[in-house]
């Protein structure tokens, strides 16, 4: 009988070589985890430098509006569309009833991604100004990232313009003496639409009398998008320089279109440069954009328009420029 053959014993590993063996696995994998701590430092350290310079864009919103002035009565979500997210809000004189009130129309900013048309620094300071003067004041909200890009949010905003027109009447408005006024992210869309308002028009918008833009450093998308850039632009924009033209006020701005009157801070270098740029390019078409500069941040352009002073002057005078019943409203 054939015995079977013993079986043969595996090297024994030099036990040097298994102590280097798991010295050098430890090491892989605290360089591995140190590179990803590293990582997320960066990180961290690159949200803070954007959050710093886009403070409207970060996760935190200004409160809603908690006090409507005594004077002003407000309708809340009103629908202009079937999505939940297309709603308006609006602010008339509370004692007498308007009669063919001129109307500004809001839109408020967040990166294209948040916000709200009650926030406090998009509607108390403005509403508490331009209401008891006689105007009918509207604030919008409009679908966000990442269920609708600029294009579509544009659609939104004319949407809702349409729809306020339409039954501004109702209000005891008048459809044909209406500003558009944006904030951050929302004069983004203000200016697409101010620069292409056949946009609008295609859905059911009538002409408007000018635009407002608060702060805006996305007039120039291709200029933005083709250099460094904050990460914000990238779910808004994407990768497509096709798209990026579509989105660009700059590059939909091709002939002459109704007044625009754009405040930027002295204190962003890109959203100053930008609205520079946009301003000579609309001059060499013979379309009229003034430039206005402020020394305040981006937030408080957005919530000290409205008190007494010399920024909310400038922008009355640019209202009352744009028709004789707006400079009577504001005499």
């Amino acid at each position: 009988m054939t015995k079977s053959a013993a079986p043969i014993a595996a090297p024994a590993i030099p036990l040097r070589l298994t102590v280097c063996c798991a010295v050098f696995f430890s090491f892989l994998v605290s360089s591995a985890l140190g590179e990803t701590l590293r990582d997320r430092i960066r990180e961290r350290r690159a949200q803070k430098t954007e959050l710093a310079a886009h403070p409207e864009e970060s996760d935190e919103t200004s409160p809603t509006l908690q006090h409507v002035p005594g004077n002003v009565r407000r309708l809340p979500d009103i629908a202009y569309g079937s999505d939940a997210a297309q709603r308006l809000d609006i602010y008339l004189p509370a004692s007498t009833p308007p009669k063919n009130a001129p109307i500004l129309f809001m839109v408020h900013g967040g990166g294209w991604a948040r916000g709200d048309k009650a926030m406090q620094t998009v509607v108390e300071n403005k509403v508490a100004h331009w209401v008891p003067r006689g105007f009918i004041f509207v604030s919008i909200n409009y679908r966000l990232l990442p269920a609708a890009r600029p294009l579509e949010q544009a659609d939104d905003i004319s949407r809702a313009l349409a729809y306020v027109q339409t039954h501004a009447k109702d209000w005891g408005g008048n459809p044909e003496s209406v500003v558009l006024m944006g904030h951050s992210a929302g004069a983004h869309l203000v200016a697409l639409l101010a620069a292409q308002p056949k946009r609008a028009v295609d859905l059911g918008a009538k002409p408007w009398l000018g635009s407002v833009l608060l702060d805006s450093a996305a007039l120039d998308v291709p200029a933005i998008m083709e250099k460094r850039h904050f990460r914000l632009y990238d779910p808004a924009f994407g990768k497509d320089p096709a798209y990026w033209k579509l989105a660009s006020p700059y590059h939909l701005l091709t002939a002459p279109a109704q007044p625009v009157f754009a405040v930027c801070s002295s204190r962003r270098a890109d959203s100053r440069a930008q609205a520079r740029s946009f301003a000579a390019h609309a001059k060499s078409i013979g379309s009229a954009v003034t430039v206005h500069e402020e020394d305040k941040t981006h937030r408080e352009i957005n919530d000290e328009l409205g008190l007494t002073g010399p920024y909310t002057e400038a922008v009355d005078a640019f209202l009352r420029s744009l028709s004789p019943s707006l400079a009577e409203e504001l005499r």
